[in-house]
C-alpha cells in the first residue's frame, strides 16, 4: 500500500469512527446478540502483549507476573514478537524455561510486516483464545502488587464487553541512559522496579485504550479485534500508530466500564525503540512527549 493511499485509507477509517457512517455497515457480528458468560472462581485470563525492541521492558513485565503471582486466575501470557529480535528472543527464552504455576508462557513469532499492525495479533489471539478474559495490553506495563489479585476480585460474576483501570502509574519520562532501562539491559533476569517510583498520570481514564483493554471472552471470540474491517488486518511496512483502538471500542459498542485495578504501573520513556535512532520522527516525537509530560 501506498504512503498516499495508507493516509487516505486510514483517514476514511477514523472518520467512519468518529460517527460519521453507521457502525452497522462495519460489523459482521453485533455485540448486543453475543451470549456472555458471568463467570466465578477461578477465572482464565488471557495477556496479549506485542514487543519490537522492547527487551528490556518486556524483561519487567513478565518478571512482575513473576513477583507478584497470582492464585486467582489461571494465566496465559502471549506476547507476540519477531524471531529475528535477538533481544526479545532472549528474554522469550529465558522465562520460558521457567516453570510458574498457574502460568502458561505463549510466545507467537509474526513477520514483522504483520506485527508492525498491532491489531493483526490483537486478532489472532481473540479468535483464538480460550480464557474468560483477554487483556491487550503492551510491553511496557507492569502489573504490580494486587493488581491481578484485585482485577480477579473485581471479575467475578462479571458480563462487561470491555473494562480498564480508572487510574495508571507510570514513570518520570525516563531517558535512554536511565538506570532502571539500563538495567533491563543487561540481560534477561527477574527485575523488580519498586511501585514507589510510579506516580498517577493522565487524571482518570475514562475509556479503555492502547494497553488497558481487558475484553470478555466471549466478545473477544465472536467479534474479534477489529477482524471485520480489512485495512487493520494488513500487514505493513513500519509500526502503524494504533487508531485501531478506538476504532475496536467503536465496534463492540462501548467505551469500556472502569474499574479501580491497582498498581496498573507504565513504564514511561522519552525515545521510542521502535523508531529509528536520531531520525526526525524520533526527535519530533521526544519533543512532543516532553512537551506533554510538562
Amino acid at each position: 500500500m501506498s504512503g498516499l493511499s495508507e493516509s487516505v485509507v486510514s483517514l476514511f477509517y477514523r472518520f467512519a469512527v468518529s460517527g460519521c457512517l453507521p457502525v452497522s455497515w462495519f460489523r459482521e457480528v453485533d455485540p448486543a446478540t453475543v451470549s456472555k458468560a458471568k463467570k466465578t472462581g477461578k477465572l482464565n485470563l488471557e495477556i496479549v502483549s506485542h514487543c519490537w525492541r522492547y527487551g528490556h521492558f518486556l524483561t519487567y513485565q513478565l518478571s512482575s507476573l513473576v513477583n507478584h503471582r497470582t492464585d486467582k486466575f489461571d494465566i496465559t501470557m502471549t506476547v507476540f514478537h519477531v524471531s529475528e529480535d535477538e533481544a526479545v528472543t532472549r528474554v522469550l527464552e529465558y522465562f520460558g524455561r521457567m516453570e510458574v504455576p498457574g502460568i502458561i508462557w505463549n510466545w507467537q513469532s509474526l513477520p514483522k510486516e504483520k506485527l508492525f499492525r498491532r491489531s493483526i495479533g490483537r486478532n489472532l489471539a481473540a479468535k483464538d483464545t480460550q480464557a474468560d478474559w483477554i487483556w491487550f495490553t503492551d510491553a511496557d506495563i507492569i502489573f504490580h502488587d494486587r493488581c491481578l489479585d484485585t482485577l480477579a476480585d473485581l471479575l467475578q460474576g462479571r458480563d462487561d464487553g470491555l473494562v480498564h483501570p480508572t487510574i495508571g502509574l507510570g514513570t518520570s519520562l525516563l531517558p535512554e541512559d536511565d538506570a532502571i532501562l539500563n538495567k533491563g539491559r543487561e540481560g534477561p533476569t527477574l527485575l523488580e522496579i519498586p511501585i514507589e517510583q510510579f506516580k498517577p498520570y493522565g487524571g482518570l481514564r475514562k475509556k479503555a485504550k492502547g494497553p488497558h483493554q481487558i475484553t470478555h471472552g466471549d466478545i473477544a471470540r465472536a467479534c474479534g479485534y477489529c477482524n471485520s474491517i480489512g485495512y487493520y488486518q494488513t500487514p505493513a511496512e513500519r509500526w502503524m500508530k494504533t487508531y485501531e483502538d478506538r476504532a475496536f471500542r467503536w465496534l463492540i459498542g462501548t467505551h469500556g466500564t472502569p474499574l479501580e485495578i491497582p498498581n496498573v504501573c507504565q513504564i514511561r520513556h522519552i525515545v521510542k525503540g521502535r523508531y529509528k535512532k536520531d531520525s526526525r520522527i524520533t526527535r519530533i516525537r521526544k519533543f512532543i512527549r516532553k512537551s506533554q509530560d510538562h
